[in-house]
């Protein structure tokens, strides 16, 4: 990179949509400058973790089975944010998504058929072939290739804007103070998940309880930035992507690998051994993101999810092998619960589970009767040794609060007018559309949508 020059557009964030951001900009003749944060063996953000993205497509396509059209997949996003969406920016994400593989594989990006089991994502999420890390890879050698100028370890410390509009970033690169100027800024720098006091700050104590399943490298710097020069912000900072996942994960970084897929074929319960939601409410990829915060509103941001001998090979395994047992007493020692309350809540669900045909494909009749919480599906009887579990705790992928943004990606003033020169894209902009929950493959559809848009229109308005 040459510090000295001016560039057209300057792309804050190397992950998934700071990268497509580039590649759009570079395709329409911008020269680019892409700050990373991290080194360069740990680019890439929260995307080298990703597997997939949710596609609409009207009919049976490359590797996606069936159909999953507009209205369909915009009723399974309204469902999951309870209404909290944009509903015409999110349209345009679903519309356009039918497109992003065409484009993706044009970049390097190469798919395999969707997985199927519990997943259920075969017709709704076409995967990546050697997943996150191989799309970032890939993206980066397009990049390359392009003339894309890139500074890995360049931490942005301040931006430089003028009546709304951007001059230049302070970066530091390996202790070394630099400022980049452009005609344009993309922010896509991630939300503030990476930040322990940011998140204290939201979820007080219990933030210290949380485990972040990405990269340690998205704190909200640039989102702290900008809405401190006067950037409109979108979004709660208690919401975002999180999910249950394996409690003997690392702080950061374990990745897709830590997250427990079992949830809905067994029970869970908290450290007083209670069950305190329903476990098979909904399909895994429409739900499974309730679920880190349901753990974290649990005392101690711990809970364990508990299966019988029936389950293995129904569910794709975590990294970590369960604590096992031959009785459920056994294993509540071995949790270190009560073990006459978490034998009463068993026996009790036992009870409770009404007969009908198991079926993991489909919302089956097999439920509880008479029991609070209830269970809607898959339901059975834990009744056949040995029993296993997995301990629990909430898994941050993402965080909610960010920039808001119009159509084009420009990032809104406070006054809610478009920013002259400012643009945004992926998880920092994310909250426009999650307002909360999520949809399985949905924030890699909007990183790359926006990411696109961002570029496009960047370039567009250096040339000007």
């Amino acid at each position: 990179m040459d510090w000295a020059r001016t560039y057209d557009v300057l792309v804050v964030g190397g992950g998934n949509a700071g990268l497509c951001a580039a590649l759009s900009a570079r395709r329409a003749g911008a020269s680019v400058l892409l700050l990373e944060s991290s080194p360069r063996e740990l680019r890439g953000g929260n995307s080298r973790h990703t597997r997939n993205l949710r596609c609409m497509h009207d009919q049976p396509a490359d590797v996606l089975t069936g159909s999953y059209p507009e209205e369909e997949y915009w009723e399974d996003l309204r469902k999951v944010t309870g209404g909290q969406t944009d509903e015409a920016m999110a349209r345009m994400v679903i519309r356009r998504s039918a497109t992003c593989r065409s484009w993706m594989a044009g970049h390097g990006v190469r798919f395999q058929p969707s997985l199927g089991g519990t997943l259920h994502l075969s017709r709704t999420n076409a995967f990546f072939l050697g997943g996150g890390k191989a799309l970032v890879n890939a993206y980066y050698r397009a990049a390359e290739a392009l003339g894309v100028d890139v500074a890995y370890g360049a931490e942005v410390r301040e931006l430089e804007l003028t009546g709304g509009r951007f001059l230049s970033a302070a970066v530091t690169v390996k202790g070394f103070g630099n400022r980049a100027r452009a005609r344009t800024l993309v922010a896509a720098a991630g939300g503030f998940q990476g930040n322990t006091a940011w998140l204290r700050e939201a979820w007080g104590p219990a933030a210290d309880n949380f485990i972040v399943r990405g990269t340690p490298y998205d704190d909200g710097t640039v989102l702290k930035l900008l809405s401190g020069a006067g950037m409109r912000t979108v979004g709660d900072p208690t919401q975002g992507h999180a999910v249950a996942i394996d409690a003997r994960a690392p702080r950061f970084d374990g990745g897709i690998v830590t997250r427990v897929d079992c949830v809905s074929l067994g029970i869970v319960v908290n450290k007083h051994a209670e069950r305190f939601y329903d476990e098979g409410e909904e399909f895994w990829p429409k739900r499974y993101a309730i679920w880190g915060r349901l753990v974290a509103q649990q005392p101690d941001q711990i809970a364990y999810a508990i299966i019988d001998a029936k389950m293995p090979g129904t569910f794709v395994p975590p990294v970590f092998p369960p604590v096992e047992a031959p009785t459920v007493r056994e294993l509540a020692v071995a949790l270190r619960l009560d073990p006459a309350a978490l034998e009463r809540t068993v026996e009790g669900f036992n009870r409770a589970v009404r007969p009908g045909t198991f079926d993991h494909a489909v919302l089956d009749g097999c439920a509880t009767a008479g029991l609070s919480p209830p269970k809607s599906h898959w339901a059975r009887r834990l009744d056949t040794p040995p029993f296993a579990a997995y301990p629990l705790r909430p898994g941050i992928t993402f965080t909610y609060l960010g920039l808001a943004v119009d159509e084009r990606a420009r990032v809104l003033a406070a006054d809610g007018k478009p920013s002259d020169n400012v643009y945004a894209a992926g998880e920092i902009m994310a909250g426009n559309i999650l307002g909360k929950g999520y949809l399985a493959g949905i924030g890699m559809t909007i990183g790359t949508v926006f990411g696109t848009i961002a570029g496009e229109e960047a370039a567009r308005h250096a040339a000007r």
